[in-house]
């Protein structure tokens, strides 16, 4: 069963910030990565068609697909986590989300889904949002 992470996103007020940072990193690496200090129990789940969603100004606004999660130690040693993402940015309804710390899984029937080519990325109530899709309106 597929699982999905949702991360903060810190220091990006956008999604153009985000991919700034991203591109950055395309300069060195061959997929843009995130480190972390835990490994997901359920990284296996996460590896069969799971994504990232990042919280950028307190809403989940932006998805990538994680391609890869390995285990790599930092400058002084310590053990990290390295997410490997697809760089393909799919941006999503906005989906309200508060701070919190670290990451936490999203189940797919709750995550926001992705805006169709054209749509406008427009905050509606998470309410409004789960309503629509158990009607099946999308």
């Amino acid at each position: 069963m597929t699982i999905h992470m949702v991360k903060l996103c810190v220091g990006a007020d956008t999604v153009e910030d985000l991919a700034d940072w991203q591109e950055r990193q395309l300069k060195k690496l061959p997929n843009p990565v995130h480190h972390t200090r835990m490994m997901p129990k359920r990284a296996e789940e996460m590896l069969e068609g799971g994504s990232i969603y990042w919280v950028i100004k307190r809403a989940i606004r932006v998805r990538q697909r994680i391609i890869d999660i390995r285990a790599v130690k930092d400058e002084e040693g310590r053990d990290m986590c390295e997410l490997v993402f697809d760089p393909t940015l799919v941006r999503t309804y906005a989906r309200p989300k508060r701070p919190f710390q670290g990451w936490r899984y999203l189940k797919p029937a709750e995550a926001p889904r992705d805006l169709k080519s054209g749509e406008a990325a427009v905050d509606i109530p998470a309410n409004l949002d789960a309503a629509l899709k158990d009607a099946g309106v999308w």
